[in-house]
């Protein structure tokens, strides 16, 4: 898993504005082939001297993103020919996004090619730099699991040049896309899990919340409104119950609610709660009924193996390599968009 490091301390002017250009290349404000300013456009536009302006268009065309031409001035390269490299951008790492690349990984490997993966923290700048350095890198193929705020990239992916590079979206996308892309459909799966709950519990029910990543998560939003509009709907009477946060939760607190039922976010947030359920004293199948989004081998391994919702994420890699594969064969993939049917798999919670 790459990541960028942050520069300690201040930058002098020229090496900033050399940053500063190269981010606006990677993210295509300068789109590919396009014209950069001018040594004179430059000193007017930040107050510089002639010889720092020139500085800048030195190290841009010495890291290969411009190009010079006599009498005509500073150009964005074109992108040229492919590496036989897929990167896979996620907003965290978590056991269910090791499940994705470890299917991603298995789909590649009899296609000769090589899978990197990028975190970008749930930061939408990240993301856009992440994915223009890869495109401006030649990768056969960028996928991107899009951080929790969408609508701040969406301008970015509609303008966006790929060259050749395949770009696609794979796991969840609110904002819609003219990008292929796999996803899951978590309305479907958290259905599934509350109507599971309402089935084996009589009493207040808990939602648990994943608070580990920054940023606004859309994702957890809507799984969380359609969660507690399902009970509503189902059972006007049931009483639903949200955590925002697992760590406050002490022994005394989960006894006061009298929860008969919990659904977990994520299988290591059920994992969590279960040990500290048995560390109390306070778990029995009988009384609660718990389950778990994901389906990763933790809840498959864990004792008692835990009831949890599967988005198939073999299957989306599948489809995800079979697109990728469909672009390099020449075919248009703008149409190639699936909506995985999440299921419940029932074990001992």
């Amino acid at each position: 898993m790459k990541t960028i490091a942050a520069h300690a301390g201040p930058m002098p002017l020229y090496q900033t504005l050399i940053e500063q250009y190269k981010q606006a290349i990677l993210t295509q404000i300068y789109p590919p082939g396009g014209q950069i300013d001018s040594i004179n456009e430059m000193i007017r536009r930040h107050g510089i001297s002639r010889e720092t302006a020139k500085k800048v268009l030195q190290s841009l065309r010495e890291q290969g993103l411009i190009v010079q031409k006599a009498g005509k001035g500073s150009f964005i390269v074109d992108l040229g020919p492919l590496q036989n490299v897929w990167g896979v951008i996620v907003p965290f790492f978590s056991s269910q996004i090791e499940q994705l690349v470890h299917h991603l990984r298995q789909q590649m490997a009899p296609l000769g090619r090589r899978l990197e993966a990028f975190i970008d923290y749930n930061n939408w700048q990240e993301e856009i730099r992440l994915v223009g350095q890869l495109i401006n890198e030649r990768y056969e193929a960028v996928i991107v699991v899009p951080t929790f705020d969408e609508s701040k990239t969406a301008l970015f992916y509609r303008r966006l040049q790929t060259g050749k590079t395949i770009v696609s979206l794979l796991n969840h996308t609110m904002t819609g896309s003219s990008f292929s892309y796999v996803i899951q459909s978590y309305d479907l799966g958290v259905h599934r899990a509350a109507q599971y709950l309402l089935q084996r519990a009589c009493g207040p029910i808990g939602y648990i919340k994943n608070q580990t990543w920054p940023g606004q998560n859309m994702v957890q939003q809507v799984m969380q409104e359609t969660f507690c509009a399902h009970l509503h709907q189902a059972d006007p009477a049931r009483v639903c119950i949200i955590i925002d946060n697992l760590d406050s939760l002490d022994r005394e607190a989960f006894l006061a609610l009298q929860l008969n039922g919990l659904f977990c976010c994520d299988d290591i947030d059920a994992v969590r709660i279960l040990g500290r359920l048995q560390e109390w004293n306070s778990y029995s199948s009988k009384k609660i009924a718990l389950v778990s989004y994901g389906n990763t081998d933790l809840a498959r391994f864990f004792t008692p193996a835990i009831t949890s919702i599967d988005p198939h994420y073999a299957e989306m890699a599948s489809l995800t390599a079979e697109i990728i594969q469909a672009s390099r064969q020449g075919s248009d993939i703008s149409l190639y968009q699936y909506v995985l049917q999440p299921d419940l798999v029932v074990r001992e919670t």
